[in-house]
């Protein structure tokens, strides 16, 4: 796995190749056609792996593809995970979406991005997407993976290219969260069901007589994290 001080290192190399690419093949280009990170305004940070993130959205939107929807929404957050959409017809319109139903259009790409956990969503006063918590995609694209929403031609690619941007620990990070998840709602349930056998047997000690025992309240439990053996890479 590589390290932050690998990874830096890894940086400063790439930009040094670049900037001696630039200069033997676009020497003296003029400035002003250039954009430059650490000088022009109006950028932010986005994943490097949001390309094929795309793609593996798109291809299980068919007919009302999502990708571009996400990237318009990393394209406005402030190098932060949140969003703030005030005004969905502007985030509509960024997508591609016009019309009379350009916000409707929307909203169900985002309802499907929600869906596949890339965003978190929270209603506020412009409606159910107003505050939008962008999640990491390369944990997204994995959950996916997980549910058989990835091909494996594609997801042979996404992991090449998270292993070539020093990524690969934020997917063992996910499945260790999701294992830890996983086994606490094992021992959840595992409780549950032992409170629910005590208090039968006590039931049947005091009151003899009744045949059967009134069913225990249903237990709220939260929806079951991807299964552990779908893992192709787990953390070792």
């Amino acid at each position: 796995m590589v390290n932050l001080k690998q990874a830096q290192a890894k940086r400063i190399g790439m930009a040094e190749r670049a900037a001696a690419l630039m200069e033997l093949h676009f020497p003296q280009f003029p400035e002003a056609w250039l954009w430059r990170r650490g000088a022009t305004k109006g950028f932010t940070t986005i994943p490097r792996t949001l390309p094929i993130t795309m793609e593996a959205i798109d291809e299980q939107s068919k007919g009302q593809p999502a990708g571009h929807t996400l990237f318009c929404l990393w394209a406005r957050t402030p190098d932060g995970p949140l969003v703030v959409i005030e005004n969905p017809a502007t985030f509509a319109a960024e997508a591609g979406f016009s019309g009379a139903r350009a916000v409707d259009t929307w909203r169900r790409r985002m309802k499907f991005l929600r869906d596949n956990l890339f965003i978190l969503p929270k209603k506020g006063p412009s409606g159910d997407f107003h505050y939008v918590l962008l999640l990491n995609p390369n944990a997204a694209v994995e959950w996916m993976r997980s549910h058989g929403k990835v091909q494996n031609e594609l997801y042979g690619r996404f992991r090449d290219r998270v292993a070539e941007v020093g990524a690969s620990g934020e997917l063992d990070a996910i499945w260790e969260h999701w294992n830890a998840e996983a086994a606490a709602k094992a021992a959840a349930e595992a409780e549950a069901a032992a409170e629910v056998e005590v208090g039968e047997v006590a039931e049947v000690a005091e009151v003899p007589e009744v045949a059967e025992a009134e069913a225990p309240a249903s237990i709220a439990i939260p929806p079951p994290p991807p299964n552990p053996d779908a893992n192709p890479n787990p953390a070792t």
